[in-house]
């Protein structure tokens, strides 16, 4: 592995300076017979801030967001305090890691800001990082991206890009402190296999709001894990969109949410072109008072995506009082010729079957209910395919249970 970069402006710029009105029926599927952007209950995208107004709370897309605790991030007021983020890149020999200025043509292929948040952060960055892997490279080891927070503001904008039949996976390694809005891109060509691992263990007062495209060429799969522990508050938008028949995403998250903390993953996977799959699975843990999880999942299979294959589901265990979970998925179709489309939440405690089964068979019940959530999060930690990064996380599972369970 090359360190490739190490900066603390590389992709990011210091700070300077709503989206959607609507409404949707939690587990709702609507069919909708009229144009995109009137299905999608949101202003049309934009890379200009002024295309959205500075957002009060009662709008649909961040009634669930505490604004106040965003530090400025949604109506330009974030100031400049420190160093902001420090970036390091490391990549296997072969993968091309340059930064560029806002003029660059590759910037803003995988899809436009949808917010004021993401269109303040494609405003202010004043470089990018752009990473590529090159046709046909299969990488053996993982690109890692590590974003450390010295404790001031940035808004930054990174691309990682794979040619036609390469493979990779990318880790996104986020810690320290800091208040960070983003916008991510992920470009494959076709034929090509992307595997990125997004985790989220800042300090406990980070403020991270990011928006993540990924645009899937024909027959390319596209696998995103998103794991969530530490913030104050953290607010990503994961999105998918096709540029040919044949495509895959799957779409994985994993939080665990203490409390105070203020977690929120917006996803929408649009199937725009016909004959693709998507597949969306994210759990989460919640302890403590005034914890706070929000996961809405939106899919939309357009009129001319005949064929789509699609799923999403949610599931959240509550392991204390004093905690909050809105779970939303939605499903809009535009077509009947269709192979599969459907989703599923669920917000419960834990399974006093499964407590008792194991705690029949002698397991004290401390343990038994550690086994319990490791059990909860076990599928999704085995999708990550990169051994030390899954040791770290299932002990720091271990970590959050000791608060939990003793």
């Amino acid at each position: 592995m090359a360190e490739a970069q190490n900066s603390p402006t590389s992709g990011f710029a210091a700070a300077g300076g709503t989206p959607p009105v609507g409404s949707t029926t939690a587990g709702s599927i609507a069919v909708a017979a009229e144009s995109t952007v009137a299905t999608r209950m949101s202003a049309p995208p934009s890379f200009d801030v002024a295309d959205f107004p500075v957002p009060h709370g009662r709008e649909e897309e961040w009634r669930f967001t505490p604004l106040e605790r965003l530090r400025g991030l949604h109506d330009g007021t974030a100031a400049a305090t420190g160093e902001g983020v420090k970036v390091a890149i490391d990549v296997p020999e072969g993968v091309r890691v340059e930064t560029v200025g806002r003029e660059d043509a590759r910037l803003g292929r995988a899809g436009k800001p949808v917010d004021r948040v993401a269109a303040q952060a494609y405003s202010a960055f004043e470089q990018a990082s752009v990473v590529t892997v090159p046709k046909e490279a299969v990488l053996t080891e993982p690109i890692r991206i590590a974003v450390h927070g010295e404790g001031g503001a940035s808004y930054g904008h990174q691309v990682i890009e794979l040619g036609a039949f390469a493979e990779a996976v990318v880790v996104i390694d986020h810690t320290g402190d800091a208040v960070l809005a983003a916008n991510v891109e992920y470009v494959l060509g076709d034929g090509a296999k992307l595997t990125v691992v997004s985790i989220q263990d800042w300090d406990e007062k980070a403020v991270h709001v990011a928006q993540h495209n990924a645009l899937v060429g024909r027959d390319a799969s596209f696998k995103s894990v998103v794991v969530t522990f530490g913030g104050d508050v953290v607010r990503l938008h994961p999105r998918v969109a096709y540029a040919g028949t044949g495509g895959e995403a799957e779409l994985f998250g994993l939080y665990f949410t203490d409390a105070g903390q203020h977690q929120e993953h917006r996803l929408l996977v649009d199937h725009n072109v016909p004959h693709c799959k998507s597949n969306v699975a994210y759990k989460g843990a919640l302890q403590g008072d005034d914890a706070h999880a929000v996961w809405i999942g939106d899919v939309l299979i357009e009129a001319k995506a005949e064929g789509t294959d699609t799923y999403e589901m949610n599931r959240n265990l509550v392991l204390t009082d004093g905690a909050r979970v809105d779970s939303v998925p939605n499903l809009e179709i535009e077509t009947g010729e269709i192979v599969g489309a459907g989703h599923a939440s669920a917000t419960g405690r834990f399974d006093d079957e499964q407590l008792f089964y194991l705690m029949a068979r002698g397991i004290p019940e401390q343990d038994a209910r550690r086994l319990v959530v490791r059990g909860f999060f076990a599928e999704l930690v085995q999708q990550i395919g990169v051994p030390d990064i899954e040791e770290r996380l299932i002990a720091k599972i271990e970590e959050e249970l000791e608060a939990s369970v003793g």
